[in-house]
């Protein structure tokens, strides 16, 4: 007996600390985790992550910009949605969501986003990166130019050639034959004529050329030195004078490149060019050996140009194009009112259970509040550690897995009184109870936990964010009310038999 008591007391001390560290957790104020001793630094922010619907933000639908009949490889797709990603998490936004949705779609939510413009002109792009030769020619930002990447070669040029000569009965037949370049046209002519004439006859031929193409180009084309395939990093860094520059990393075929252009082209511009638009144009100050490359501007870059410019450098072509099939943006200020809202629907839920738990079950109804509120103590702590991203689907899970706990509880406390009844004693109603009512909870938790799993795999696969939050969040709710059902409660159960504190049937319910 006095050993039984030992281990109960031993238990109801950690389930005290376990519920204190949750409380503290769950502090709005909570100042988050800083370890530094030794070698050992951990930082650790605890917060709570809102979703979309709760504090605003940009949520857009990118479909693959490529004929319906082609189709689009599957690990394509996923190096997309990775590159997406990567562009995302550069622009610092807390908690993005980025997944596939079918085999042509990929979703992206960004929370707390404040300029939805930028975000989608970021990550949206195909992202063709080129370093071209602009000589002497300053190109403003966003100058559209044609470079030599991928200039087609013009077409062949076919004149048509006749020849009329000014003497009677005479006849000509000419056949060209025509290779032009950009500047030139050659024809090589050869003819047959059959004439009748006397040796003081002039002729004068009329000749007639009607090309199929232009021979010359209608706007300049610049010289290509290099693509985003020759660059290895990109960065943001600091001058002397702390200035914002531009640093990139070449490989070893782009600093050679680099090295032998840069040494031929002191004094004049390379410009940056990303989908034929002009990025930035810096002057080539001195042969730049080795890959390393730094950009500087007088007076520095402003940082949104210059974090821009470094993510159009590190994370460069997408390997399928996109383009935007709809984007929603929501404000902040619907997203606190749901936010509200959702707070005073859960407080309501979770009063009416607790004043309905302490009114049919009297005594151990407030045992089983008190467990109830650890149990919401411990699964928002959870939600700030994993971190889960809170959405009115995932508070409606939430809400659901409180009425399974409490479910829990009532199956225990109707076996506890079916064996009160029967005339057994309080310790053995309290054991019999906990054991005969396991395996129902066991199997209907089990259930709910394998419908989470189902739901989760659906909506990762499909896109569905929505039904991904609330299997999330209910799953979470289920596996922490098995333990606070048959962990907490039954500890406090226990505690009270052995104080002999509640002698009288009637406050079981009996």
């Amino acid at each position: 007996m006095l050993t039984d008591r030992r281990g109960t007391l031993a238990l109801l001390g950690c389930i005290i600390v376990l519920a204190l560290c949750a409380a503290w957790i769950d502090l709005p104020s909570n100042p988050g985790i800083h370890i530094h001793v030794g070698p050992i630094n951990v930082d650790r922010d605890i917060e709570l992550r809102r979703g979309l619907d709760l504090q605003g933000g940009l949520q857009v639908l990118l479909e693959a910009d490529l004929p319906p009949e082609e189709s689009v490889d599957p690990g394509a797709m996923e190096a997309t949605r990775a590159i997406i990603e990567q562009r995302i998490n550069s622009l610092g936004v807390s908690e993005p969501l980025i997944q596939l949705s079918g085999g042509r779609r990929i979703i992206v939510e960004l929370p707390g986003i404040e300029d939805p413009e930028r975000a989608i002109e970021t990550f949206g792009e195909t992202g063709l990166l080129e370093f071209i030769d602009a000589g002497l020619t300053f190109l403003p930002a966003g100058t559209l130019v044609k470079t030599t990447e991928d200039v087609a070669s013009p077409a062949p040029i076919t004149p048509t050639v006749t020849i009329t000569p000014t003497i009677p009965d005479a006849t000509a037949t000419a056949i060209p034959t025509a290779t032009p370049t950009a500047e030139t046209v050659t024809a090589t002519i050869t003819a047959t004529a059959t004439m009748t004439a006397t040796p003081s006859a002039v002729v004068t031929p009329t000749i007639s050329l009607t090309p199929a193409v232009p021979p010359t180009p209608e706007e300049p084309i610049y010289e290509t030195i290099m693509t985003g395939r020759h660059l290895r990093e990109a960065s943001m860094g600091f001058g002397q004078l702390g200035l914002i520059e531009i640093h990139f990393e070449l490989n070893d075929e782009g600093a050679a490149l680099f090295e032998q252009y840069t040494t031929a082209h002191v004094g004049q511009l390379m410009c940056i060019v990303l989908d034929k638009a002009v990025v930035s144009c810096a002057t080539i100050n001195e042969p730049i050996p080795g890959g390393a490359v730094r950009i500087t501007r007088e007076g520095g870059f402003p940082p949104e140009e210059a974090e821009s410019i470094v993510i159009r450098l590190r994370y460069g072509a997408l390997p399928i194009p996109l383009r935007v099939e709809t984007n929603r943006t929501v404000g902040p200020t619907l997203g606190e009112d749901s936010l509200q809202k959702s707070l005073i629907g859960g407080v309501m839920g979770l009063s009416t259970v607790v004043l309905f738990m302490l009114l049919y079950y009297r005594f151990p109804g407030l045992l089983a509040d008190g467990a109830l509120m650890i149990y919401a103590a411990i699964v928002f702590a959870l939600f700030k550690l994993i971190p889960v991203v809170l959405t009115l689907p995932g508070i409606a899970g939430f809400i659901l897995s409180v009425g399974m706990a409490v479910d829990a509880n009532i199956l225990i406390f109707e076996r506890m009184k079916e064996e009160l009844r029967a005339g057994k004693g309080l310790r053995l109603a309290v054991e019999l109870g906990f054991s005969r009512a396991w395996p129902s909870i066991r199997d209907s938790n089990f259930s709910t936990i394998i419908t989470c799993a189902i739901l989760f795999w659906f909506g990762s696969y499909f896109g569905a964010s929505v039904v991904k939050g609330f299997a999330l969040t209910l799953g979470i709710g289920v596996l922490v009310s098995m333990f606070t059902a048959i962990v907490v409660t039954r500890t406090f159960l226990r505690l009270i038999v052995d104080l002999d504190v509640v002698k009288h049937h009637r406050w079981f319910g009996v």
